[in-house]
């Protein structure tokens, strides 16, 4: 048996399997006499999701079709099958996955807060898909600022890039690093740049910033690489941090960005030395609580 048919075989039967286990009640039909509460027909799922009897029979069947991502999407949803099922189907079939839902606005997911935590002492944040910044660690704070103290419209890493006067004597290569920022972000982006988040954002920033307008007109595409960054941070001088990137399971529109010190310069006693400033000077504040 060839790859392909396997495939058709393992949709099918994975159609059946869902089909049988749906409870009649959760879609709105009545038990059957005789029958337990459990599994629909094959008409059934035909009337619930448009799909044609004939051609839903030949894909439980493995008979050699090729269904619609259209037909597979509505069959999903008469079916209820989790978006992990979904994207299975559209596997089998040749297709990628549908696109996630967006996170939350705001705030990163409980799982990736305390994932933040256990980074504490490392430079990280977490990126919504339009790239608003919703989670950091308090070494990002000291390396960078406190971005709970910033508007949520401006709290978003395109933005402060091309923006932020002080950002951009954070970093010595930022005509080089903000040009290519901007080509992941258009990689990334993708079919969500008609959406309204999106398209505010690139409004916004067309209007303000000269080097945004002339590097989105360029078109540049371009997908991550871990690389190692220099920070010119005017407390400890210059920090040779890895960047990296890590896409929750669970959380796929989601990225974690996280910054480690390169262990053959000085980074990892300035970083230390960076986050031992930045605790004393909050100690000190006159604000803190006795």
């Amino acid at each position: 048996m060839d790859g392909e048919t396997h495939r058709r075989r393992e949709l099918g039967e994975f159609l059946r399997a869902r089909r049988r286990q749906l409870v009649r009640a959760d879609v709105g039909l009545p038990v059957v006499k005789g029958r337990i509460a459990h599994g629909l027909r094959r008409e059934e799922i035909s009337y619930l999701s448009g799909v044609s009897a004939t051609w839903y029979t030949w894909l439980e069947q493995g008979r050699e079709i090729r269904p619609s991502r259209q037909v597979l999407d509505a069959l999903a949803r008469a079916l209820r099958l989790s978006a992990t099922e979904h994207s299975y189907i559209l596997s089998l079939a040749g297709y990628s996955a549908p696109r996630p839902a967006r996170a939350s606005p705001g705030t990163a997911p409980a799982g990736v807060q305390q994932l933040l935590q256990a980074l504490a002492d490392y430079p990280a944040y977490v990126l919504a898909p339009d790239w608003a910044l919703t989670g950091w660690t308090p070494a990002y704070t000291a390396l960078y600022r406190d971005l709970g103290a910033l508007p949520a419209a401006d709290r978003n890493l395109l933005w402060l890039v091309f923006t932020d006067p002080y950002l951009r004597e954070l970093m010595p290569d930022w005509e080089f690093s903000s040009r290519r920022l901007l080509a992941q972000f258009r990689a990334g982006a993708g079919l969500r740049l008609g959406e309204a988040s999106f398209s505010a954002l690139v409004t916004r920033l067309r209007e303000v910033s000269e080097p945004f307008r002339v590097g989105w007109e360029s078109h540049d595409i371009e997908g991550f690489i871990s690389r190692e960054r220099l920070f010119r941070h005017p407390l400890v001088g210059d920090l040779h941090l890895e960047q990296h990137r890590l896409t929750p399971s669970d959380h796929p529109d989601l990225n974690l960005v996280v910054y480690t010190p390169v262990v053959t310069t000085e980074a990892p006693a300035r970083l230390r030395k960076l986050l031992e400033i930045v605790s004393e000077s909050a100690a000190g504040s006159p604000d803190r609580e006795e």
